[in-house]
């Protein structure tokens, strides 16, 4: 039994340096960049891989959601497991990849996916076996959790700590889809469907950016409650189905997430029976994600090839989960749900009445058509 590795960007070539390093046999890699000290592995047709008969498991480490659809449902089509870090790829054809595992025997795994090295998913996947998971949370993103961490211990502005993220390698030279939240998006829509056994789709997921966070907001919320702020991502059991969000949020100075440092992440579980569980550390990275896709594969090699599935449809439903908000903006506009309001100078600060997660949403809208550099955070229920 061999393995193929399509893509041989960082985690893909962190997944072949692991394996090979573990004594697992890698055939062939697909790129279509030079690498000379692949020697005759690397190939830039894939059809080398479908057609050989001794390549069981295919990983894929590619990236987007087009080319990489193509490939994976070829090798699935082609009766060979695959594994996959693509979080685009899984969250945007969830439904399809486990129909095509189900349809040609094999399996698909993608704990890599959310969580990076954390076998947050894995985890996740087992918990479900025998208790009812009623939420899940936590911080999905090294890049927003470093800045966010440097901002409150160092007291520094929101566009010096980017910049620095930026030079370390943590943020891209477009930071859009970290701070503003589609990464993390992705993350829980594919967490929510495990943990809810149901399929949640991207655009279901309600998102607050991060980028509109002032020092003055962390100062703010650390005067009048005590309170500091992570970025985190929520799934939720509610009377009417789930709620999926994910929101700058208000913590406890000493709760577990107020206290991750730097660009590790913490995501949690929380069960009927098992309580919570909480898994810490790097979510992203060349050796720890090529490590948690290195370990689905040997999992498969060593037998583990139980049928994927997805569940069943739920109803999300956004407006079934309350909290209350803390909002920054020079917006006039007023909503019923305000509770407390605070002027200095031409901004408001503003604590809201507990209120539903989709009508905060909604108002949001309204309220950063008014003014682009309104700021809102949901607040957890320590």
């Amino acid at each position: 039994m061999s393995i193929a590795i399509l893509g041989y960007g960082v985690v893909g070539s962190g997944a072949y340096e692991v394996l090979t390093n573990a004594g697992y046999h890698v055939a062939r890699v697909l790129d279509i960049k030079p690498c000379p000290a692949l020697g005759d592995v690397l190939t830039d047709n894939m059809d080398d891989i479908i057609n050989d008969k001794e390549i069981t498991v295919v990983a894929e480490a590619i990236g987007g959601h087009t080319v990489s659809f193509d490939l994976v449902s070829r090798a699935l089509k082609a009766g060979k497991h695959v594994v996959s870090s693509n979080k685009h790829l899984i969250c945007s054809h969830y439904k399809e990849l486990h129909a095509l595992a189900k349809e040609n025997g094999v399996t698909i795994r993608f704990t890599s996916s959310a969580g990076g090295g954390i076998p947050w998913l894995y985890n996740l996947k087992r918990g479900i076996r025998c208790d009812r998971i009623y939420k899940i949370m936590g911080i999905m993103n090294g890049t927003t959790n470093f800045i966010l961490d440097a901002m409150i211990r160092e007291s520094r502005d929101f566009a010096d700590v980017l910049k620095e993220a930026q030079a370390l390698g943590y943020a891209e030279a477009d930071p859009a889809a970290d701070i503003d939240g589609l990464d993390v998006a992705r993350k829980t829509a594919i967490s929510s469907s495990i943990a809810f056994d149901t399929v949640v789709a991207e655009e279901d997921v309600l998102t607050f950016s991060l980028r509109n966070i002032k020092k003055s907001d962390i100062d703010y919320i650390s005067a009048k409650c005590g309170k500091t702020v992570r970025y985190l991502g929520y799934g939720t059991r509610n009377e009417n189905g789930i709620s999926v969000f994910v929101e700058p949020t208000l913590l406890s100075a000493d709760a577990l997430e107020a206290n991750v440092r730097t660009n590790n992440n913490m995501i949690s579980l929380f069960g009927e029976y098992v309580g919570r569980l909480s898994f810490y550390g790097q979510g992203a990275g060349k050796y720890p994600t090529g490590n948690a896709m290195a370990q689905d594969i040997i999992d498969i090699l060593k037998g583990d090839t139980a049928l994927s599935y997805a569940g069943a449809p739920v109803s999300v439903c956004n407006g079934g989960m309350k909290r209350t908000y803390y909002i920054r903006t020079k917006s006039k506009l007023e909503f019923d749900f305000f509770d407390t309001v605070e002027t200095i100078g031409n901004t408001h600060y503003i604590f809201t009445k507990e209120t539903s997660v989709a009508k905060v949403h909604e108002a949001a809208k309204a309220l950063l058509a008014e003014d682009s550099d309104s700021f809102f955070a949901g607040m957890e229920n320590d």
